[in-house]
C-alpha cells in the first residue's frame, strides 16, 4: 500500500513499509509480455540530444560586441565585470566572504638554490577555508621587483609540488621576481572528497556561489603578493597551465590589477565547447549564468590593453588545441587591443615540442620572453633560456604546509550554509496564510528553475495492436526538444499515469506492468537527460553549460513533464493524469512540475523520493551524477516538504521499495 503524504501531517513517510496490491505482474496479458522489448525500442535518433543540447546551448551563448571606440568598449567591459562579479562569483553567502577579515600565516622558510628561499604560508581563502602557499623570495632584494602568482591544473597528486611548476617559480626567482606558488582547491594538499570541484555544486545548491571560494584564493593570493614591500604593482603577472589556464584568464580579466598574464591550454569560448567536446568545462569553468553576461571571448578581450600571451598546444591530447581553441579568441580580442592601439600586447604561441597538454620548457621559455619585453625592456642582458634547475626540484614532503586540522571545504561550507534554509520554509495551517504562501514559494520557485513553457506536437512512430496496445510516440516540445514516449493502454483504461524513472523508462519495467495490471493507461516517458533522452557523450558537462547559459536542467524537464501531461490530460476522458516518478530524481522533477502546474497532473506517484534535498549535502554528493537537483538557490526556497505542499490538495503517494 502506499503512504499518502498530506503537507500538514507529512513527518517522515520515507520510513513506512510499502505492499504493492493488484494483480500479480504474471497476470498481465500476452501482450505485454513483449513489454520488455517495446521499452527499449528506440524511438529517436542516438545523436539527437547530443545535436539538439548543442544548438540549445549555442543559441543562448552572447557574441562579441561590436564597439568603435575605447570609451564604448570599456563600459561593456566594467558592466561585464561588475555583473560577473556581483551576479555570478559572489551570489548569496559569498558575498559576505567577500569582505570578511582573512588570516595570513607565514611558516617556516626553507633554503632553495642559489640566489633564492622558499617561504611556506597558508592563507585564509574565506574564515574558516585555508589553503597552503610557497613564496619563492629572491635573495638581497632591492627596490621593486615583478610578482608573479603561479597557479596550477588538475595534478592531484602533485599539486604545487609539480615539477614543471617547480622549475617556473624557481626561474622567476633566479631572474629577481617575487613567485607565489598557491595550492588549488582540489589539488595536491587540498586532494580530499570535500574539495572535489563537483562538490561546489553544493553550494549551488544552496544559493551561495560554489565558483566564490576558487575567485577568492586567487584574488587573496594577488592581495598577499602585492603586500611585499618589494612587489611593484605595476609588473604583476599570473601564468598556469590547464586549470590554472582557466584560473588565469578568470581573475586576469576580472582584477585588473593583472598586468600580464599566460592563460596556457586552459580555456576557450563557449561556443567553441559546444561543438569540441574535450573542452567542456569542468563546474568552476563552467559556473551557473556566466554566459548571461560574458562569454570566454569576451574575457579574452577584457585584457586589453595589457600584454597576454595566449599559449596553446598543438596536439594537445586532453583539451583546448591550438588549432580550434585559439582563433576565435584573437577574432575576439585584436579588434579590442587594435582600438588601443597596442595589438603588439596580445600575444599567442603554439607549442610543438612536445605539443601536448604541457608547461614544459619551450613554454616556460616563451613566457620569459614576454617577461623581458614588457617586466624588463630596458635590460638588455635579459636572457630567455630557461635557468638549469637541476638539484633544486623538491619532493612534496619537502614542500607540505601545515594547515589547520578542521578546514572547512566545500561540504563543510554548503552543510553550514543549509542550515538555516529554506528561507520561509515554514508552512502556515491557516487559509488564507496558506493560499499567500503557496502563492510567493510557486513564485520563486518558478524563477529559481527558470521554468520555460512548451507546446506538444505528437508524431506516433510506431504501433502494436492487442489486448494491451503500444503505440510510439515523438513528442516535439517547442523548437528545442524531442522526446520519446512509449504508450501502452487496455480497452477503456481507468485513468492515465505519465512514468519517469532515474535509469530511463526501461527500468521502469515492473512499475509499468503493475500500473497497467491495475487497467491504467501508461505513458512512459525519457525526459532531457535520462534513457533514450541522454547526452551521447559529456552528458552532466553538457547539463553544466545548460545552466551557464541561464537556464536549468531541473526547469527544462520540470516544463517538458507539465506539457505532457496536459497534451495527455486531452485524451484521458477525464479520469485524471497521475505522474509516477521511480528513483530521487524523477520523483524531484515530478514534484516540482506539480508544484508549478496545478492543472495538468492530478496526483503523484513517487518511488523512493529523498527525504530532504539536504541529504545530498550530507552525502556529499556530486554534479557528475545527478546535475538537475543542484538547481542553483533551489534549497534557499524548498525542500522536500515544502514542494509536497506546493502540490496539495493532490494526492501525493509515497512508495519506498
Amino acid at each position: 500500500m502506499y503512504h499518502a503524504a498530506h503537507p500538514m501531517s507529512f513527518r517522515r513517510p520515507f520510513l513506512s513499509i510499502a505492499i504493492a496490491v493488484g494483480l500479480s505482474c504474471s497476470a498481465i496479458t500476452s501482450n505485454a509480455a513483449d513489454l520488455p522489448s517495446q521499452l527499449s525500442k528506440r524511438i529517436i535518433d542516438a545523436q539527437l540530444p547530443m545535436k539538439q543540447v548543442q544548438a540549445f546551448c549555442d543559441g543562448r551563448i552572447p557574441q562579441m560586441p561590436k564597439v568603435r571606440t575605447v570609451s564604448a568598449w570599456e563600459r561593456r567591459a566594467d558592466k561585464m565585470r561588475e555583473d560577473t562579479l556581483n551576479n555570478v562569483v559572489f551570489r548569496g553567502e559569498a558575498a559576505a566572504w567577500r569582505d570578511a577579515d582573512k588570516k595570513v600565516e607565514w611558516l617556516e622558510t626553507i633554503r632553495g638554490g642559489a640566489g633564492y628561499s622558499i617561504r611556506k604560508l597558508r592563507y585564509e581563502v574565506l574564515p574558516g577555508l585555508w589553503t597552503a602557499a610557497l613564496l619563492y623570495e629572491p635573495d638581497n632584494l632591492d627596490g621593486k621587483v615583478p610578482v608573479v602568482m603561479n597557479v596550477n591544473g588538475h595534478d592531484r597528486k602533485n599539486g604545487k609540488a609539480a615539477d614543471y611548476k617547480q622549475a617556473r617559480c624557481i626561474n622567476q626567482a633566479k631572474r629577481g621576481m617575487l613567485a607565489l606558488n598557491v595550492e588549488w582547491l582540489g589539488m595536491g594538499q587540498l586532494n580530499t572528497e570535500g574539495f572535489n570541484h563537483y562538490r561546489m555544486n553544493q553550494l549551488d545548491l544552496c544559493g551561495t556561489s560554489g565558483l566564490a571560494p576558487f575567485y577568492l584564493a586567487m584574488s587573496r593570493g594577488i592581495d598577499i603578493l602585492l603586500a611585499h614591500p618589494n612587489a611593484d604593482p605595476e609588473r604583476v603577472a599570473v601564468a598556469g597551465l590547464s586549470g590554472g589556464g582557466w584560473q588565469t584568464i578568470f581573475i586576469s580579466s576580472l582584477d585588473t590589477r593583472v598586468t600580464l598574464c599566460n592563460p596556457v591550454a586552459g580555456y576557450s569560448s563557449f561556443r567553441t565547447r559546444v561543438y569540441n567536446l574535450s573542452d567542456l568545462g569542468d563546474s568552476e569553468q563552467t559556473p551557473n549564468d556566466l554566459a548571461t553576461v560574458t562569454d570566454y571571448a569576451h574575457l579574452t578581450a577584457m585584457l586589453a590593453p595589457r600584454p597576454a600571451l595566449l599559449t596553446f598546444n598543438a596536439e594537445d591530447q586532453c583539451c583546448f588545441a591550438a588549432n580550434h581553441a585559439l582563433p576565435p579568441l584573437l577574432e575576439a580580442a585584436t579588434p579590442i587591443y587594435k582600438l588601443y592601439d597596442a595589438e603588439s600586447s596580445l600575444r599567442y604561441h603554439v607549442n610543438y615540442d612536445p605539443g601536448s597538454h604541457n608547461f614544459e620548457v619551450d613554454n616556460r621559455q616563451a613566457l620569459y620572453r614576454v617577461f623581458g619585453e614588457f617586466f624588463y625592456p630596458h635590460n638588455p642582458d635579459f636572457d630567455p633560456l630557461e635557468i638549469p634547475t637541476l638539484g633544486e626540484i623538491k619532493t612534496a614532503g619537502e614542500l607540505d604546509v601545515a594547515l589547520p586540522e578542521n578546514n572547512l571545504d566545500f561540504q563543510k561550507l554548503a552543510s553550514r550554509v543549509m542550515k538555516a534554509l529554506p528561507r520561509d520554509g515554514g508552512i502556515p495551517t491557516q487559509g488564507g496564510a496558506l493560499s499567500r504562501w503557496r502563492k510567493a514559494k510557486a513564485r520563486a520557485l518558478r524563477k529559481v528553475v527558470n521554468l520555460p513553457s512548451y507546446k506538444v506536437e505528437a508524431e506516433q512512430v510506431g504501433a502494436e495492436a492487442g489486448d494491451i496496445a503500444a503505440t510510439q510516440w515523438k513528442l516535439q516540445l517547442g523548437d528545442d526538444w524531442t522526446v520519446p514516449a512509449v504508450e501502452f493502454a487496455a480497452a477503456d483504461p481507468e485513468g492515465t499515469s505519465i512514468v519517469i524513472a532515474d535509469g530511463g523508462r526501461a527500468s521502469a519495467e515492473r512499475e509499468i506492468k503493475e500500473l497497467v495490471n491495475n487497467g491504467r493507461r501508461v505513458i512512459a516517458v525519457d525526459l532531457f537527460y535520462f534513457g533514450e533522452s541522454r547526452i551521447a557523450k559529456r552528458d552532466f558537462l553538457f547539463a553544466l553549460l545548460v545552466a551557464a547559459t541561464g537556464e536549468r536542467p531541473l526547469g527544462i524537464q520540470a516544463a517538458q513533464l507539465n506539457a505532457i501531461a496536459k497534451w495527455a490530460g486531452k485524451n484521458d476522458g477525464g479520469e485524471g493524469v497521475t505522474v509516477v516518478g521511480v528513483g530521487p530524481r524523477s520523483s524531484l522533477i515530478a514534484l516540482t512540475a506539480a508544484a508549478l502546474d496545478s492543472r495538468s497532473i492530478d496526483a503523484l506517484e513517487l518511488h523512493r523520493p529523498y527525504s530532504s534535498l539536504k541529504d545530498v549535502i550530507r552525502d556529499n554528493g556530486s554534479v557528475q551524477k545527478t546535475p538537475e537537483v543542484f538547481c542553483f538557490g533551489l534549497l534557499e526556497v524548498v525542500d522536500i516538504r515544502q514542494l509536497i505542499a506546493l502540490a496539495a490538495p493532490r494526492p501525493v503517494a509515497i512508495k519506498v521499495d
